[in-house]
């Protein structure tokens, strides 16, 4: 039994701090060899933290961390990898215009004795390798090419199989059909059974509690517990994740809040049956004018997909799109943008402009409506003054550079980029991901004032706070499909994340 062994890996009262904000705050963690060790929490519970200290990724903190038994300190991923220790991190790592067989030996080709790379023994390897997870791939081909949840298998074979004595997977099965799920797991145990350790980080809490042999929970960036996965179950897991009382965040839900009822009001999109290989499963729902539309779920659930559908990013496999009753077929984004529809990814940094100025960021979506050939700065610094008062970004100077706002008022003004005309439905990502309680706030009454203006609005995100503060009506997507709404009822976080 991995109790009765000694620890490969102890972590003795880390503590951790981003800016002066601490992410991690005393934290005690202990991993034995041939064990699964799962970890949960809510976002930003210092679980990734955590693990990037054991991987080399942060170098920098206080505390003791014990390999062996002796005390030792990573300067770099390399220092970690040296020592035996291979993670699988949250955002693919994989080089997408490289070769399956060029990632499976990525950094580690094989060579002759003249440091040539070996490419028939990499390819036949590679191949090997992934044989031996169930992957039937040519290794020749490109990988980029390949579905997502197939390039995250074989960025997850790489580690599994690189001989590493600690492996850390960060959401590993986002991304993952069912069938490959078992894949993983059924390799997971094997590694397990010939001593290998195991770091297995999931929100899917059916998951962890089916591989896993211990647990442990983060909550605000403290472990609050620990326990063997078949002494608890998935409700105990919820309520120690989530907190009570006095130790819980100001803003944490565990009571229940009262939806409205449904909307009577015209339909402004309609989505039956949309489906995407490997990303979305029949999904159907619409919102109204006037309404603000939750979609929760946690990361690989679909919401990336989806958001990227609505604004004509991806095609759907199957399925039908409807804008105020008329079939909607789009091209590209700019179909999308005629149509009325406005988009705020999940990254402020993929739409903005952060060495240009406010101005020139909130301007960049109307220019052809504003101008035929020549630029009209002047009318551009008009319109963006009215959305900086409007919402309250500060500093209120267009001529700054956005680089220097904050991330909330950033979002403010990737809001403002959309709303200088009006849309029809305005589709917001992780709008208050990253934020303080302020920023957040204005966030929040920003969406809900344009709501009350009649907007049709969709709001995705994986923090449950969010959704809950800011819909009228839930849909909760899981791998892929629509398997719970919530419309004129009560409900708390705790029943979302259980639905989740």
């Amino acid at each position: 039994m991995p109790e009765d062994r000694s620890p490969i890996l102890e972590l003795q009262g880390i503590t951790k701090a981003f800016g002066g904000v601490e992410a991690l705050r005393g934290v005690d963690f202990t991993l034995r060899p041939g064990e699964i060790h799962g970890l949960v929490g809510e976002n930003g519970a210092g679980k990734s933290t955590l693990m990037k200290i054991i991987a080399g990724v942060h170098p920098e903190f206080s505390g003791r961390f014990l390999l062996d038994g002796h005390e030792t300190r990573f300067r770099s991923t390399r220092d970690a990898r040296a020592a035996g220790i291979a993670m699988v991190h949250q955002e693919l790592s994989v080089a997408p215009d490289l070769s399956v067989a060029e990632n499976v030996f990525l950094g580690n080709q094989p060579t002759n004795r003249f440091g040539l790379v070996q490419w028939r023994r990499m390819a036949r390897e590679a191949g090997d390798q992934l044989a031996r997870f169930g992957i039937d791939v040519d290794p020749a081909m490109r990988l980029g090419d390949l579905p997502i949840g197939l390039q995250q298998l074989i960025e997850i074979a790489r580690v599994l199989f690189s001989g590493a004595r600690i492996i850390i997977l960060d959401e590993p099965t986002s991304a993952l059909s069912p069938p490959e799920v078992e894949r993983l797991f059924s390799t997971l145990r094997r590694l397990r059974d010939e001593g290998t350790a195991i770091i297995f980080i999931s929100h899917f809490i059916e998951d962890i509690l089916r591989v896993s042999d211990t647990v442990t929970v983060f909550r605000n960036g403290r472990k609050v517990t620990d326990t063997a996965a078949a002494a608890t179950s998935k409700a105990e897991l919820i309520e120690a994740m989530i907190g009570k009382g006095r130790e819980a965040l100001e803003e944490t839900y565990t009571h229940d809040i009262a939806l409205p009822a449904r909307s009577e009001r015209p339909v402004v999109l309609g989505v039956d049956q949309v489906s995407l290989p490997r990303g979305l499963q029949d999904v159907s729902f619409d919102v109204r004018a006037g309404e603000v539309l939750g979609v929760y779920g946690f990361m690989g659930c679909g919401q990336l997909e989806l958001s990227r559908i609505l604004f004509g990013k991806l095609w759907p496999g199957q399925g039908t799109l409807r804008l105020a009753g008329a079939l909607q077929s789009f091209a590209n984004t700019a179909d999308a943008r005629r149509a009325g529809i406005a988009f705020v990814p999940e990254s402020r940094r993929a739409m903005l402009f952060h060495q240009e100025p406010i101005y020139k960021n909130i301007s960049v979506s109307i220019l052809d409506r504003i101008s035929s050939l020549l630029l009209k700065p002047a009318r551009e610094r008009s319109i963006a003054a009215r959305q900086v008062e409007q919402l309250q970004i500060r500093p209120a100077a267009v001529e700054l550079d956005l680089g220097m706002l904050s991330g909330g008022n950033q979002q403010k003004v990737a809001l403002a980029k959309w709303l200088t005309y009006p849309p029809r439905l305005l589709v917001l990502c992780e709008p208050t991901r990253g934020m303080d309680v302020g920023a957040k706030n204005d966030v929040i009454q920003i969406v809900r004032d344009l709501r009350d203006k009649g907007l049709a609005i969709i709001v995705m995100s994986t923090e449950p706070e969010t959704v809950l503060s800011l819909a009228d009506r839930i849909i909760v997507l899981k791998r892929g499909a629509v398997v719970r709404e919530f419309a004129g009822e009560a409900i708390s976080k705790d029943r979302l994340l259980e639905a989740a």
